[in-house]
């Protein structure tokens, strides 16, 4: 059976979240949130949603729905916010605590952002939000970036396909480190390095160019591979795609 993610994007309806210059939370964390959705469906994901349209939706609704599907993971999309504007910028991924495949799958998503360009706030556990102490599975909630920050703001804009490639990237890469036997994925590798530094620099490539790229680090190799696919058809498209871009590549399962 293929992993199954509750995608929740923060505030709706009468609830904009923050807001500065017009820019309303709401509106970005749902932009972000279905298309990281898209792109984790794709590539072989159950993906669910708390909400599909511009509507208020509690916290406690948010973690009931994700308790009633019963599925693995629940991740929520917000922006950050600061006292004063621009006091403060960079990303943060908050978990209940620091254990486990959430914290791991944090940490991931905080190191590719960090890549994009955004400042490491880092992981942080905040046990009292509602929606991260209410599911039953593993729950995160992303600050991508503070709203009230210009320097966020420009690079949320200019990278916003980036960002959602990154996200979804280091979400696929943390289950498929966690995967056993069962299910068989077929991922598509395009280079093998001992250096991390050009492992970045393949995947900085793949990711401009909009592919669900991510590192795996196998013993003393940074392995750059694109996707998690339970068909081997979808796998040797994305083989075709990627070489017709000019990458060499080949079609691992682990």
């Amino acid at each position: 059976m293929p992993y199954s993610i509750m995608i929740d994007a923060g505030h709706g309806g009468n609830d904009p979240g923050a807001v500065y210059k017009g820019r309303r939370e709401k509106d970005d964390n749902f932009a972000l949130a279905m298309e990281v959705g898209r792109i984790l469906s794709e590539n072989g994901v159950d993906v669910l949603y708390t909400r599909t349209t511009d509507d208020y939706i509690s916290p406690f609704e948010r973690a009931r729905l994700a308790n009633e599907a019963k599925v693995d993971f629940f991740i929520s999309f917000h922006r950050n916010s600061s006292p004063e504007v621009n006091q403060y910028n960079g990303v943060e991924v908050l978990v209940y605590d620091k254990n486990g495949i959430k914290y791991e799958m944090a940490q991931n998503i905080v190191g590719a952002l960090g890549e994009l360009g955004f400042r490491e706030i880092g992981v942080q556990a905040r046990p009292g939000l509602v929606v991260l102490r209410k599911t039953k599975m593993p729950a995160l909630l992303i600050e991508t970036g503070f709203l009230n920050s210009d320097k966020d703001n420009q690079l949320y804009d200019e990278k916003n396909a980036e960002i959602a490639q990154a996200i979804a990237g280091a979400i696929l890469g943390t289950l498929d480190q966690q995967q056993g036997e069962e299910p068989l994925y077929y991922r598509v590798q395009t280079g093998a390095f001992r250096k991390r530094e050009n492992a970045d620099r393949m995947l900085y490539l793949l990711q401009e160019k909009g592919y669900p790229a991510y590192i795996l680090q196998d013993g003393e190799l940074y392995k750059v591979q694109v996707g998690a696919f339970l068909q081997l058809d979808n796998a040797i498209r994305m083989e075709q795609k990627l070489r017709e871009d000019g990458y060499c590549t080949l079609i691992v399962t682990k």
